[in-house]
């Protein structure tokens, strides 16, 4: 019997085999003539290219190049009659064009590299004819791309194929009739009387296609019908699916390709609806709706059509997919009010489901940030891929830093390229670890991460799946409408608190570190910018508030989760690191330009030399500072300036600056050189304290031996070299101190300023790079004194502990850690923190702070890195825990420093020293002010630092009658704010953010 079985099996999938053969009949050949060029070209520039006549086996481009084909040809007279398709393979990707030059089918090709067992990716029937007459002329354009849905060189970009067929439909619904049938058996019991029915109605219908032609397709087809027609009963599961195309914004291919792709996709979409009245399909990402928008108006009506149909589902409500590790909290906050606004404007839809289905981890602060966005849901599928402990719940409450929660869901089939077959369903309810307690889960089926989306096949087996008895019932909804079923049982849910920390990947923390520098400087300028522009009169300066979006808007993009994290191919970075500079020197000269406007209105005229000095941050900033030769010791408040003579020195330096090859001290903190120059000894003068037991600012070479993504835990084993200072300078100021040394490793070179500056303890590190290393990570550690459990680590809005131990596999998993200004260990009394201005991967281990500075990979990104590089880090010895010690307001000196700048003298009515706004209470910090988006007045963001409750005055002397507490889209709370003696009194909860509309 067994023998027979194997023996019935290998006939039924010989007979798929010959079905899906056989369903489409060449009958003539298409001509296809291109013009390739380097770059895309519009249709009215087609022909730019270099002529190429092209038969299969042609091979007509190297990778990325682009070219516009014309297909011709005439259908043969045997086609009359029938369905006719063409059959198009050109080892790339191309898009067909209407006669109203509107795109309106993606075509791939067979070899392509993605993962089959998610299914086939190609995309090469395009259907002509449903019934052809005969004779009919071929008369078509396409745009191509010499690569495939991954970026990959395909069969040296040969023509595979290029016909004009027949389609037997009766056959092709028999094939996918024993397809789904066929996979059924799989995933069925095989004792289970369904197992043995559906087994026989294949083996009866494989037998009756003997000989195969049109009255044996028809009495397979009606053998099969009965297992088909076969129902389930009440469910215990349901399946809600949706139609999805996860689309990269650049990985694997430059931004440009991306914009083709997204074409590509859509259009198939479309073309795909009008044959299958029940699919339903959903994309996210403003900024790809609108690259469609603006290079493809008529496409983007019909998704528009669509979308109001109901059947084409906007989600997400971020402008893109965003890494949330690595941006700033005002970045998050930003990404939902441009994403939730341009969905509203454009269609009319509120976003109320974070769609993040592919990002490396999740912040504690995102849950806050959500809800107070209009965001009750959140989506991803990337917790599946942790690779140490499963991820405990597919249903679930996540509660962030704050306590405030958000309805999450992870499809639990694990994939956002579901095949949409009987097993991919058997998967998902075999994986639905919250199955006992809610009987609903998502799928996401379709060709995704390069685009492309659903093909016919998933169609065809989701209108066979509906209720097929033997698995969990499928239906295509949108998945809004999945959730707000789901949310009926929220209080059923288990709840996760904190991060959602992805055990893979951490190498994304570090890779591609000018990206991450330029995205920090950026997220910083603008807010700069921002503060500023709502001090002068619009028409006052050389930009607007659109100039302004505009530039988010660029910033935003950037942090989609395979460009920030640096995770995709070089010319990636090429295009968008130039892009970051000319971005960033527009910002920093628009500053320039506002700081010219706003000095005329403060009076200077007394003044022999004055000079500005602005803080663009939430704290009295009290340093030393140096014009010439003049040092003055300033004092200046929050969000604010002063205005000083440097030709009248109030303040005569009388610190004690000292230093030689041996030490650098200040009036703070010792540091001593051991006689090899490393640090052997951190001693804190004024609280009488030993920093460090060991060798301080041990740098490190290590061997890498992952890619753009992964670091290897075990990587501590795999020492290239500890670095030694080659030489050491030392300078004495009159306000600092500084230990210069360089560093002679590998190909590479380095020098560091070691900087002590009068009255402060932290110690700057300021780093000028040279690095030319291939598979190396350099990282630095400093074994503090300090003996406690829990590292405090800055994050969006907050921060959050986490263990140094080793004692579960759960903290051993979280060997890399990610954080945003700093990591802090402290006890009551005293703690050490490790500061940065651009870089975010941590490592805490016991009483070790350690910081990944760089690592070069070679893929996707060859040579990532390699270059030169500027960064600061720094050690910041303090009494008491992180709050007592000003950890945050040090980390903000760090990372904004005074603006300093000469002045005309003027007759302005403003006074010499000013705070535009500031909060009473250093637990409050004021993180941004800003125009509000309707034009009317300011918006004020702040938040709770210290992670306990808080009641605080905030005084603004920038102008305004009324006061009203809106959320972060800006929209009112109908919450009063009490307004005693012109001060705002505010209330904070733990972490709390709270914004304010001042006008």
């Amino acid at each position: 019997m067994l023998h027979i079985d194997h023996h019935t099996k290998s006939t039924i999938h010989r007979t798929i085999e010959k079905l899906r053969q056989s369903y489409m009949t060449p009958i003539g050949d298409l001509s296809l003539t291109g013009w390739i060029t380097k770059e895309p070209v519009p249709f009215e520039d087609r022909l730019q290219g270099e002529k190429k006549e092209l038969k299969p086996g042609d091979s007509w481009g190297q990778l990325w190049d682009c070219g516009w084909f014309h297909i011709t040809g005439q259908v043969p007279q045997e086609g009359a009659g029938k369905k006719i398709v063409l059959l198009i393979d050109i080892n790339g990707e191309g898009n067909i064009y209407d006669e109203h030059l509107c795109p309106i089918r993606g075509i791939t090709n067979v070899s392509s590299t993605f993962e089959r067992s998610l299914g086939e990716p190609t995309k090469k029937v395009y259907h002509f004819l449903d019934k052809s007459q005969g004779n009919e002329a071929i008369d078509l354009w396409m745009e191509t791309g010499c690569n495939d849905l991954f970026g990959s060189y395909c069969k040296e970009g040969t023509i595979e194929q290029a016909q004009i067929a027949v389609c037997h439909d009766d056959m092709r619904q028999l094939y996918y009739d024993f397809e789904v049938l066929r996979n059924l058996l799989d995933v069925l019991e095989k004792n289970s009387a369904r197992y043995h029915e559906v087994f026989r109605s294949l083996k009866r219908a494989a037998y009756a296609l003997n000989p195969l032609n049109d009255e044996t397709v028809k009495q397979a087809r009606q053998i099969l019908k009965e297992s088909l027609d076969k129902q389930g009963g009440d469910p215990s599961l349901s399946i809600s699916a949706i139609g999805h195309a996860h689309i990269d914004l650049a990985w694997l291919w430059p931004i440009r390709e991306t914009k083709r792709k997204g074409a590509r996709t859509f259009s198939t979409v479309m073309g795909l609806m009008d044959r299958y009245p029940d699919y339903v399909f959903g994309a996210s990402q403003p900024q790809l709706f609108q690259w469609m928008k603006e290079d493809y108006p008529q496409l983007y009506d019909k998704m528009k059509s669509r979308i109001e149909e109901g059947r084409f589902e906007v989600q997400g409500g971020m402008w893109v997919e965003s890494d949330t590790n690595v941006p700033s909290g005002e970045s998050l906050v930003r990404q939902l009010l441009y994403g939730k606004a341009y969905f509203r404007e454009e269609f009319n839809k509120d976003m109320k489901v974070l769609w993040l289905p592919d990002v490396f981890g999740y912040s504690g602060a995102l849950p806050q940030i959500l809800k107070k966005s209009g965001i009750d849901y959140f989506m991803t599928i990337k917790l599946s891929w942790s690779e140490v402990n499963k991820f405990p719940h597919h249903t679930f409450n996540w509660e962030g830093i704050d306590g405030t929660s958000v309805l999450a869901h992870m499809p639990p089939e694990g994939t956002y390229n579901s095949s949409a077959t009987p097993k991919a369903v058997k998967d998902a309810e075999h994986n639905f670890r919250d199955k006992g307690v809610s009987d609903e889960c998502l799928m996401l089926y379709g060709i995704g991460d390069g685009g492309g989306g659903p093909g016919a096949e998933h169609l065809e087996r989701l209108q066979r799946m509906k209720n097929l008895s033997g698995i969990a019932p499928v239906k295509q909804e949108p998945a809004i409408d999945f959730f707000e079923r789901l949310k009926k049982y929220q209080q059923d849910y288990a709840t996760w608190k904190g991060e959602l920390y992805l055990e893979k990947h951490q190498g994304t923390y570090t890779t591609s570190a000018k990206s991450k520098w330029f995205n920090r400087k950026m997220e910083l300028a603008l807010g700069q910018l921002e503060y500023l522009f709502t001090l002068v009169q619009q028409d006052a300066v050389s930009y607007d508030q659109q100039t302004i979006e505009t530039l988010w808007k660029e910033v935003l993009l950037y942090q989609f989760h395979d460009i920030l994290p640096g995770s995709s191919i070089k010319r990636v970075y090429d295009e968008s690191i130039a892009r970051y500079a000319l971005c960033y020197k527009q910002v920093m000269d628009m500053i320039d330009d506002t700081l010219d406007v706003l000095q005329k209105d403060i009076q200077t005229e007394d003044l022999v030399e004055p000079y500005l000095m602005m803080n663009p941050t939430s704290y009295t900033r009290s340093e030393w500072v140096t014009i010439g030769e003049h040092h003055h010791h300033v004092t200046v408040p929050p969000y604010g300036y002063k205005i000083i003579d440097n030709q009248k020195v109030l303040n005569q330096p009388e610190c004690a600056m000292q230093g030689d090859s041996s030490f650098i001290e200040n009036d703070c903190v010792k540091v001593e050189f051991n006689e090899a120059g490393a640090i052997s000894r951190i001693y804190d003068k004024q609280h009488h304290q030993e920093v460090i037991e060991g060798t301080g600012n041990q740098l490190t070479l290590y061997h890498d031996h992952g890619d753009a993504w992964d670091i290897s835990m075990d990587y501590p084993a795999y020492v290239e070299q500890v670095l030694q200072p080659d030489h050491t300078t030392v300078e004495v100021g009159a306000t600092y101190v500084k230990a210069t040394q360089t560093y002679s490793f590998g190909d590479s070179k380095m020098t560091q300023d070691i900087v002590l500056h009068a009255g402060s303890s932290r110690i700057d590190f300021i780093t000028d790079m040279s690095w030319h290393e291939s598979n190396k990570m350099l990282r630095v550690a400093f074994p503090t004194t300090i003996q406690t459990n829990q590292a405090t680590c800055d994050i969006q809005f907050g921060h959050i502990k986490r263990s140094n131990d080793n004692n579960t596999t759960w903290e051993g998993a979280q060997f890399e850690i990610c954080a945003q200004k700093w990591v802090d260990l402290s006890h009551a009394t005293y703690g050490v923190a490790l500061m940065n201005d651009s870089k975010y991967g941590y490592a805490v281990n016991g009483s070790t702070l350690d910081l990944d500075l760089i690592r070069s990979t070679n893929y996707p990104g060859k040579d990532m890195d390699k270059g030169q590089h500027q960064f600061t880090y720094a050690l910041y010895p303090h009494a008491g825990d992180t709050f007592q010690g000003g950890v945050n307001q040090e980390a903000y000196a760090l990372n904004v420093p005074l603006v300093i700048k000469p002045c005309d003298p003027s007759q302005g009515t403003l006074a010499m020293e000013q705070s535009f706004i500031q909060s009473d209470n250093p637990q409050i910090v004021i993180e941004t002010i800003k125009r509000a988006e309707n034009g009317d007045g300011i918006i004020v963001r702040m938040y709770e630092s210290a992670g306990g409750s808080a009641t605080g005055n905030i005084t603004c002397h920038i102008p305004h009658s009324q006061v009203q507490e809106v959320n972060l889209m800006e929209e009112s709370m109908d919450k009063a704010c009490i307004i005693e003696e012109g001060k705002i009194k505010l209330t904070f909860q733990p972490f709390e953010i709270k914004t304010l509309h001042l006008y």
